[in-house]
């Protein structure tokens, strides 16, 4: 099966590294255009000309916004008014206990998450359904199913994009415009949870890999972290022709942790 997306214009929000970087860099080699988002001109310079280098010919350009921000949101609108394939990936990851969670942390998720989801989807979906054509793909994560004690507030921005997939491909319907949720597990990304909360001097990624899936992850049975790119392939695959009869469905690259069939 070959991909092609040539022709189709991309945006990936949160796509400055990690996951986001490599959704976009497999629908740059898919042959779409793609526009890189992240928070700061700091890091999507570098991002683009990261991407040029890794996918010769790509067409890549970068737009910077706060998605806390709704006036940031609209100036991204503006800069990118028209694409063809919505990945909204972008949002920040925190360790915190449920009693220490402020409830200025909580509207902040929720604005980045979710609010920031519905405005770019409200806004690009309507153009994808007076082309008769377009791909909206969110990233709800393993844990919108499974959810974290001590990462609540992540867990239950991300089950709200389950619901905002489902219902806006309800809304959808017979458009030829097609919305997906994508449900990664455990990954190993440059924002990765395991640099974080293993921070042992002496231990190489390799050591800290096995232990965390002989102990906390044994769930997982690829036994390992799941590399971004393995993400991207299922992101580029539902932006494609190839899978125009799946909509309204949550699929999950999580190496098996979540241990039943749906």
């Amino acid at each position: 099966m070959k991909i092609d997306l040539a022709g189709k214009k991309a945006l990936v929000t949160g796509s400055t590294s990690g996951m986001g970087h490599a959704i976009a860099s497999g629908l740059a080699r898919a042959g779409a255009a793609v526009t890189v988002h992240g928070r700061s001109d700091e890091s999507v310079g570098p991002a683009v000309e990261r991407l040029k280098k890794e996918v010769a010919g790509a067409d890549v350009r970068g737009v910077a916004a706060d998605l806390a921000d709704r006036e940031a949101i609209d100036r991204l609108i503006a800069a990118e008014p028209s694409v063809d394939i919505l990945v909204s990936n972008a949002g920040p990851t925190e360790n915190v206990p449920f009693f220490e969670i402020e409830e200025e942390e909580w509207e902040r998720f929720f604005r980045i998450y979710v609010m920031a989801a519905v405005r770019l989807s409200r806004h690009h979906a309507r153009g994808m359904v007076e082309r008769g054509w377009g791909r909206v793909v969110f990233n709800a994560s393993v844990v919108s199913g499974y959810q974290l004690g001590e990462m609540v507030h992540w867990g239950a921005c991300k089950a709200a994009l389950l619901g905002l997939s489902r219902g806006l491909a309800e809304n959808l319907a017979g458009s030829g415009v097609t919305a997906n949720a994508f449900l990664p597990g455990p990954t190993h990304t440059e924002e990765s949870f395991m640099t974080r909360a293993h921070p042992e001097a002496g231990k190489s990624f390799a050591e800290i890999e096995e232990e965390i899936f002989s102990g906390p992850m044994k769930a997982s049975l690829i036994e390992r972290f799941i590399r971004p790119e393995e993400v991207g392939n299922l992101v580029v695959f539902l932006a494609s022709d190839q899978a125009s009869a799946i909509t309204g469905a949550a699929l999950r690259v999580d190496g098996g942790v979540i241990r039943y069939p749906l």
